[in-house]
C-alpha cells in the first residue's frame, strides 16, 4: 500500500480548530493541498477559516503575501459540518486536546469514516501514538505528526513512527511535511518524543547546579547565554513555557524512562509548581516579573573594586587560550609557585578542589577558570571552600581588564557551561544511540525545535568530543551520581577520535 502525497487531489482532514488545527490548515492550503477543517463546537470551523484568512489578509497588507497566494489558499480551505464529511479525506491530523480518552473515541470514529487507506494522524506532544491507535483495525495507518507552535512559523513537524505504523504511511507523511514547507524528522514514539525529550537536558541539569548552591538562576542563564549562545538560558525559558507545563512534562518523561537518572526532576521544580508560582504568566516563577511583564533580574556579574593581581601562577603554560587570556590583561605569568601569587587553573570536568589536591597546589590561591565558549562575553570562575577572598577578587579584577563579564559560583565540578553542554549533548547521543532519530535528525529537530545554536551532537563536536566525555566522566567520578554516566555512542566516538555525528 502507498499514498501519492504529490497527487492533484490531494485532501487532509483537520479535526480540532484551536491554535495548533488553525494553523496545521493554514500551512497546509499554503502548500497547494484542499484542506477540510472539522470542530465538534458549532460554528467552530467557519471560525478558524475566518481567522485564517484574517492573520493572511494582514500579510498580503504588509507585502509578505501576494493576492495570489491568497486567493488560492482561500479556495484550498474548507470547512465540514459533520465528522462524515471527512470520508473523501487521504489524511486526517487529529488536533484536539489533550486526552487519550477523547482521542482513542475520536480515532475510533474516523476509522469508521475515511477510507481503509486512508492516514490517520496525531498531533499529539505527550501522548503515545501506540495508545492512541491500539484499539482500531488498522493500526499500521497511524501515526503522530506533531507541529510545533506557532505551527506557521515553526517550520519543523515530528513525523511520530509507532510499533505497528508501516513505513509507506512515515514515508507518506515526510513528505506531506514538505509539502506544507515544514522540516520533518522521523521520531520513535517514545515518552516526549524527540524535542519534549532532548529539551529535558538544559532545564534538569540546570536545576540540579541550582539544587546544590552552586549557582543561581540567574548565573546559570547568563553563562549559557553568552558563553554558548543560547537565545535564553533554561530558567528564564521555564518561566515563559510555564511551570505548570513544563513540570507535569519532566514527571512525564522520567516515568516513561522507569526513572533513568539523566532525566530526574528537581524538588525545587515541584515547589514552585505546588506554590502556583508558574512563571510569567503568574508574575513570578524562577524569577520576579514587574506590571509590564519585564524580568526582574538580579544579575550575574561580580563587580570588584580591588586591585588587578599583577602576577599569576600558571602551572599549565601549554593551555595557549588561558595564557592568551591572561597575557592580554597585561599580567605576568609566572610558570612557578612564588608562594603568594593567586594560582590559575582551567580544569575540565574538575572542580577547584579537586584539580588543586591533584596538582599539589596551594587551594587558598587557587582559581579555577572556564575558557568553555566565548570567553569575551563572559568567564566563570569558582575557588575551592577556604579560599583567600583576596586572591579571587584581584583576578576578577584582573580577568575583567578584557572586557568580559566575570561570573563567580561555587565549586562545582564542570562549572556551569562544561557539565550544562555535556549534559545536553549526552542526551542528545543517547537519542540517537537507541533509534529515537538518526544522528542529523536529532541535531535538526533541536535546532528547530527549541532554537538551540548547534544540536546536541553537533554541540559534543563544539566542546570536543574527548572533552565532552572527560566531562561526563570526571563528574561522574567526582559526584558519584549515575546521572553523569556517558553514551556508549559518546565514548566510542571519543576513543577512535570521530565526530559525535558520525552514525553507526
Amino acid at each position: 500500500m502507498t499514498l501519492d502525497i504529490n497527487r492533484p487531489d490531494l485532501c487532509v482532514g483537520v479535526v480540532g480548530t484551536g491554535a495548533m488545527g488553525r494553523g496545521i490548515a493554514q500551512v497546509t492550503a499554503q502548500g497547494g493541498i484542499k484542506a477540510i477543517m472539522f470542530d465538534a463546537a458549532p460554528g467552530g470551523g467557519a471560525k478558524a477559516r475566518g481567522a485564517i484568512l484574517e492573520t493572511l489578509k494582514g500579510l498580503v497588507a504588509r507585502g509578505r503575501l501576494s493576492d495570489a497566494d491568497l486567493a488560492r489558499t482561500e479556495a484550498n480551505l474548507t470547512v465540514a459540518d459533520k465528522l462524515s464529511d471527512l470520508a473523501g479525506c487521504h489524511v486526517v491530523v487529529e488536533a484536539v486536546f489533550e486526552n487519550l480518552e477523547v482521542k482513542q473515541k475520536l480515532f475510533g470514529e474516523l476509522e469508521a469514516v475515511v477510507a481503509p487507506e486512508a492516514i490517520l494522524a496525531s498531533n499529539t506532544s505527550s501522548i503515545r501514538i501506540a495508545s492512541i491507535a491500539r484499539a482500531l483495525k488498522h493500526r499500521d495507518r497511524v501515526c503522530g505528526m506533531h507541529y510545533f507552535n506557532p505551527v506557521p512559523l515553526m517550520k519543523l513537524v515530528e513525523v511520530i513512527r509507532a510499533a505497528d505504523t508501516a513505513q509507506w504511511v512515515v514515508a507518506a507523511m515526510s513528505e506531506l511535511g514538505k509539502r506544507q514547507t515544514r522540516v520533518p524528522v522521523v521520531v520513535g514514539d517514545t515518552p516526549g518524543f524527540l524535542v519534549n525529550l532532548g529539551g529535558t537536558a538544559i532545564g534538569t541539569e540546570g536545576l540540579r547546579i541550582v539544587q546544590e548552591g552552586r549557582a543561581t538562576p540567574s548565573q546559570v542563564d547568563a553563562v549559557m547565554r553568552d558563553t554558548c549562545g543560547f537565545r535564553m538560558g533554561p530558567f528564564e525559558l521555564m518561566d515563559l513555557t510555564g511551570i505548570d507545563v513544563n513540570f507535569p512534562a519532566r514527571k512525564i518523561i522520567y516515568e516513561g524512562f522507569f526513572h533513568d537518572r539523566r532525566m530526574t526532576p528537581s524538588p525545587y521544580h515541584e515547589s514552585l509548581f505546588q506554590a502556583g508560582r508558574l512563571g510569567r504568566k503568574t508574575g513570578g516563577g524562577w524569577f520576579a516579573y514587574d506590571d509590564k511583564g519585564a524580568k526582574v533580574d538580579p544579575g550575574a556579574d561580580h563587580v570588584t573594586s580591588a586591585l588587578p593581581a599583577s602576577s599569576v601562577v600558571i602551572m599549565d603554560t601549554h593551555n595557549k587560550k588561558l595564557t592568551g587570556l591572561i597575557a592580554s590583561d597585561g599580567a605576568r605569568m609566572l610558570g612557578a609557585d612564588d608562594g603568594k601569587s593567586p594560582i590559575l587553573v582551567a580544569p575540565i570536568g574538575k572542580d577547584c578542589t579537586t584539580t588543586a589536591v591533584e596538582l599539589a597546589l596551594d587551594p587558598r590561591r587557587t582559581i579555577a577558570v572556564d575558557l568553555t565558549g566565548d570567553t569575551a562575553k563572559r568567564l566563570t570562575v569558582m575557588t575551592a571552600p577556604g579560599a583567600d577572598g583576596a586572591a579571587l577578587e584581584s583576578v576578577v579584577a584582573l580577568l575583567a581588564k578584557s572586557g568580559a563579564k566575570v561570573t563567580v559560583i561555587r565549586d562545582s565540578p564542570g562549572f556551569i557551561a562544561q557539565r550544562m553542554c555535556a549534559m545536553i549533548a549526552n542526551l542528545g547521543c543517547e537519542m540517537a544511540m537507541i533509534g529515537i532519530a538518526s544522528a542529523q535528525d536529532v541535531d535538526t529537530a533541536m535546532t528547530l525545535g527549541l532554537n538551540y545554536p548547534r544540536g546536541p551532537l553537533a554541540l559534543a563536536d563544539w566542546l570536543g568530543v574527548k572533552e565532552c566525555h572527560e566531562i561526563l566522566v570526571q563528574m561522574q567520578a567526582i559526584t558519584g551520581d549515575d546521572r553523569y554516566r556517558p553514551s556508549q555512542w559518546l565514548r566510542r566516538r571519543a576513543m577512535l577520535g570521530l565526530s559525535a555525528t558520525m552514525p553507526d
